[in-house]
């Protein structure tokens, strides 16, 4: 198999497995290539994920074009790009038209009746993973808590709380 058919059947499994958005997908994403095709370390996943979060367009798709362009260049980006939207925009756009005209079906309710849970568990099971790799010492724990408390209590935009973030960052761990 080409390494690009493999980093385009790669994306395409997760475009097609990945339910609830960029959080969900996370476990899935993290997965496929962190552990099974090694194209990135763990920290250099943890770090696709900051940079996904501060570039505009959903995680998944950055991560493809990350993990496209680090493994084989542009024309990398582009094929996991497409491997990872493929699926959803053929899906959305037969189902729209299936579910509009069954949304009150038993089927059809109880179906995203159990989605919603099980994107949740997606979305904990993420959080727990980033958090792991991502809280490495007091400090980090810190400023997580501190951030979090922030995002909770004031309406501060998430883009000031990355930038309060990195200046906590640069003030703890230059001392």
């Amino acid at each position: 198999m080409t390494a690009y058919l493999k980093l385009f059947l790669t994306f395409l499994k997760i475009g097609a497995f990945s339910f609830g958005g960029g959080y969900a997908m996370l476990p899935l994403i993290e997965q496929e290539i962190v552990y099974v095709n090694q194209w990135l370390t763990q920290s250099e996943f943890v770090d696709i994920v900051a940079i996904s979060q501060m570039s505009p367009g959903p995680i998944a798709v950055n991560a493809a074009t990350f993990v496209g362009y680090k493994h084989l260049g542009i024309m990398g980006s582009i094929v996991a790009t497409v491997g990872v939207v493929f699926c959803s925009f053929f899906l959305v756009t037969i189902l729209a038209t299936v579910i509009t005209k069954h949304y009150k079906s038993y089927v059809v309710t109880g179906i995203f009746a159990g989605i919603r849970p099980g994107v949740i568990g997606l979305i904990a099971a993420a959080c727990v993973s980033l958090f792991q790799s991502s809280i490495v010492d007091l400090k980090g724990l810190i400023i997580g808590l501190i951030i979090l408390f922030m995002l909770q209590r004031t309406k501060l935009h998430p883009i000031a709380l990355i930038l309060i973030s990195g200046v906590m960052g640069v003030a703890l761990y230059s001392l």
